[in-house]
Parts: structure tokens; sequence; C-alpha cells
């Protein structure tokens, strides 16, 4: 039985996009959720922006309507990490910017175009929620969004001087060792260099361990963001009812596989990583004995 030593604790993780959250931080939530921590994710916009996998819900994007269905997943991947989310401004008050140079970008209610707003509203949260930990984006976004980007400017602009801010990253050795052992599956392809360097950030501050229990949680999360995540483990969503899976050598540490749109593999991890944004440096993400 998991112990509850994290009782008392309070965790706020700050991203751009539903999906976000799982992807940098899931099993680093579902696992301080489950040992007691108060944990809180907030969440900029509805990623309106995204592209759909699998052919039923394509018209989503194509219409506009994609920032309803995905405050939907979001609100089952929250659910099944076991912790309770905000949406910043309230559904729909931040758009989704795209990347650089597409119209979204320009669209005056992009979050690009209202960081300050951002860091005010936040600013409120954190005063209200008083985290021990702060998790979020580095400086680059984790490879380079413009929303991430935007996010961690706001969080940095809203936290008080003291607060303690996580950067979570995907660590690059770690990516790299570990996509060694899978073979994509078909019509999948591995990263090259250029794409993974970009997605990857070189070294880390604490690598949070995933036992069983937490992982599962993020894979079951994961698959809730169903028009965004592709898992190569055989699981099939009425968002895209096509079986995908990948060769693993090594599934003790490299347990499974996913691809975003672009259809390049990436492997789930055993740990999650971070680096320190801000506050005096410590051995763990809460500094808990």
């Amino acid at each position: 039985m998991m112990t509850k030593d994290l009782t008392g604790y309070r965790v706020v993780a700050v991203h751009a996009h539903p999906d976000d959250e799982v992807l940098f931080t899931g099993g680093t939530l579902a696992d301080m959720a489950a040992r007691g921590a108060d944990v809180t994710v907030i969440t900029a916009t509805l990623g309106e922006e995204g592209e759909v996998i699998g052919e039923p819900y394509q018209a989503l994007a194509e219409s506009d309507r994609l920032g309803g269905f995905r405050a939907w997943e979001l609100k089952r991947a929250l659910d099944t990490l076991g912790v309770r989310g905000i949406q910043l401004g309230g559904f729909g008050h931040f758009r989704d910017s795209g990347m650089a140079g597409s119209p979204a970008h320009e669209n005056p209610q992009a979050l690009v175009n209202r960081v300050d707003e951002a860091a005010d509203l936040l600013k409120a949260h954190l005063q209200r929620l008083q985290p021990h930990a702060v998790l979020t984006y580095g400086p680059d976004g984790g490879y380079g969004h413009p929303d991430h980007i935007a996010v961690h400017r706001a969080v940095h602009a809203a936290a008080a001087p003291e607060q303690r801010i996580w950067w979570a990253i995907f660590e690059r050795a770690a990516h790299y060792r570990a996509l060694e052992s899978i073979t994509p599956p078909e019509g999948w392809s591995l990263p090259d260099k250029a794409y993974l360097d970009n997605f990857t950030t070189e070294g880390f501050d604490v690598a949070y361990a995933l036992a069983d229990v937490p992982l599962a949680s993020k894979r079951a999360a994961m698959l809730a963001h169903a028009t965004q995540i592709w898992l190569a483990d055989g699981s099939l969503t009425p968002v895209n009812p096509h079986a995908a899976q990948a060769g693993l050598s090594n599934p003790a540490e490299v347990p499974a596989a996913y691809a975003l749109s672009n259809l390049f593999t990436m492997p789930l991890l055993r740990h999650e990583y971070y680096q320190l944004g801000q506050g005096a440096p410590q051995h763990s993400l809460l500094g808990e004995k």
C-alpha cells in the first residue's frame, strides 16, 4: 500500500495545452497525488491548433471545434491522474497561439499576445494555493513552442522570489538510450538527430522515478488525450480505431512507445526529469525527507 508521506504538501503544474500535463509531468503528478499531496494543474489554452490523430475526428480541427473536445480529454486525463484542474481565466479565455508565423499567432486572443494578463491570473492562483513547488517549462518551452515559452515567462513573472520552480524536460541522453531499444510500428519512424535534439534538453537536477502504479496512471492519461497521442501498445480508442505495436527489447526500462501526429516514435520512460528553475538546490522536488 502506498504511504501518504506527502500529505500537507502542495504542488502546482502550469502547462500550455491539454496533454502537456501528462507528457511532461504525468507520472510525477499521479505519484504525488497518490502519496497525499494536494496537486493542481493549471492549463492556459484548449489546444485549438492541435493536429488530430485518427480519421473519425479530423473535422474538429478543420471546423475550429477541437478546443471543446480537448477540454473533455483534459478532464478525463486529470481524473485519471487523481489531480485537480484549473483553466486559466476560464475555458476559452486564452487561445492556442500555434507556431510562429501561423495566422493563429496573430490572433489577439492568443496566449503569446497576453502574457502579462496570464501572469496576473497566475499570481492570484499561486498566492491562494501557496505551492511548495511549481512545475512548468524552461526558457525554451521544452522544444520551442511559443505557448510553452509564454507560460514559462508568465510563471516566472507571477511567482514570488522565494517560490521554488522546476522546469520539466525531456532529457536528451535518456531519450537517445531508450530509442535504441524500440522498433517503430509499421508506418512510424524514429526521429532524426535534429528533431530529437530540439525536442530534448541536456542535463537534469532531479530524475523522478515512476513505479508501476504512477506509470500505469500516466499511460491511461495519455490514452485520454487520444486526439493528440497514439500509444504503440495495441490500444484502440474511438478517436483513433487503429492499433499500433512497437517492438521493445528492454520493456523493464522502456515499457512503451508513443507518437504525436508526426508519427515520430518516442519512448515512455521510467523517469521524468527536471531542472531547477528558481530556488535553493535540493535533492527532490519537494525537499521531503
